[in-house]
């Protein structure tokens, strides 16, 4: 047992890049989390506990897979009851090794990688939907949205960064586009840690002929990616982002500028219809001068389902938090399809993922229809 779990502020863990080229998304994330843990001290702590006040304790991953694994455990023995994170998959699967070891619940917030749920893992949970569900609902949703539009889908090219989540998505999307009687290729990969133009890899996407663009990348990336395209300006009906970290973020709006226009997102996404979501989100623009992420968001839940593992625990205890968290119940401020509620292999039942589009300046909830803020705009080619 950890020291300092039985004593004290009940201790999570949150796990996010801070400094490195994701950097403005981790410190998001840590702000969520920070929000969430002062939103469970002012309605009075742990009750179950006697009112024990939640602290958060952070660790910055760099965003390297071998730097959030020493983290967690650094973490975990301070007295870590759960951890949250991280936003990257490759260090995600670190952590989930050392969560496990440690039996300690490891509740991700931002993580598309599936491979870490094969496992068997017991205290491996996540709150958004994988990269599987993410991709199946792109490939559905873009067939569906072009056929509405009279321009059905031909031929998707994909580019994506190299790693387990990039490739990942690549694959989830290729094999559910192909099941859709969609084609699929070239299929293009970067470094994005490295990359500084993608102009080379958008000319080839020209060259072939695809008449959408699938895109799975980080924020910086999939940035560079929007403004190669408008560059070489391939003819395209859609760029269509795939857990994409850029194409449904107020900042690539601004980034963008009118390259932005008009991309399409299939991801996770904070949920624009739900008051308490909208009020969360003008307190974070109120204390940070900036549009709150879904990362930033999903953060907030993650913390939220630890202490509620701990809540109904009753106790500090990692291993009853976890068999706590496994039965809990939490109602999102992300879309979903009901309370957050976790499978056998720890994934959310109901995370659900959504199709936002950049319209007039702003990311609109475009599709299924249920979730939507305005329609799709499919009617043209989006470049020529």
């Amino acid at each position: 047992m950890a020291a300092g779990r039985d004593e004290g502020p009940v201790k999570i863990g949150a796990l996010h890049p801070v400094s490195g080229a994701n950097a403005v998304d981790g410190q998001q994330m840590r702000r969520g989390a920070r929000m969430a843990v002062e939103a469970i001290n002012a309605a009075g702590g742990i009750r179950s506990l006697g009112g024990r006040k939640v602290e958060l304790e952070t660790g910055d991953t760099q965003g390297k897979a071998e730097v959030g694994q020493s983290e967690a455990q650094r973490l975990i023995s301070a007295g870590a009851v759960g951890l949250v994170g991280t936003y990257q998959s490759a260090v995600s699967t670190n952590v989930a090794v050392v969560a496990e070891r440690n039996r300690v619940p490891f509740v991700m917030d931002v993580t598309a990688s599936d491979a870490i749920f094969s496992h068997g893992y017991r205290y491996a949970f996540r709150v958004q939907p994988g990269s599987a569900a993410i991709a199946g609902a792109a490939a559905r949703y873009l067939k569906e949205v072009s056929e509405r539009a009279g321009k059905p889908v031909r031929k998707v090219a994909f580019l994506h960064e190299q790693t387990d989540f990039g490739s990942g998505a690549a694959e989830a999307f290729t094999a559910a586009a192909e099941r859709l009687g969609i084609e699929v290729g070239p299929d293009i990969s970067y470094d994005a840690l490295t990359v500084s133009d993608l102009t080379a890899q958008i000319t080839q996407v020209k060259a072939s002929g695809a008449d959408v663009l699938a895109v799975a990348g980080y924020y910086r990336d999939s940035l560079l990616a929007a403004k190669a395209v408008a560059a070489v300006k391939p003819a395209l009906n859609a760029i269509w982002g795939v857990s994409n970290g850029a194409y449904d973020q107020p900042k690539f709006v601004t980034d963008g500028g009118a390259a932005a226009e008009r991309i399409f997102s299939t991801n996770y996404h904070f949920d624009a219809q739900s008051p308490q979501t909208r009020a969360l989100r003008a307190d974070y623009q109120r204390r940070y001068g900036a549009p709150m992420r879904t990362g930033a968001v999903l953060a907030y839940d993650a913390v939220q389902v630890i202490a509620r593992g701990v809540e109904r625990a009753g106790t500090t205890d990692a291993e009853k938090v976890r068999d706590a968290i496994a039965s809990s119940k939490v109602e999102p401020l992300t879309v979903g399809t009901g309370p957050i509620s976790f499978a056998p292999n720890g994934d959310n039942r109901d995370a659900l993922p959504v199709l936002m589009q950049v319209q007039g300046g702003g990311v609109k909830q475009v599709y299924p229809p249920e979730k939507a803020e305005s329609q799709p705009n499919y009617s043209v080619t989006w470049r020529s």
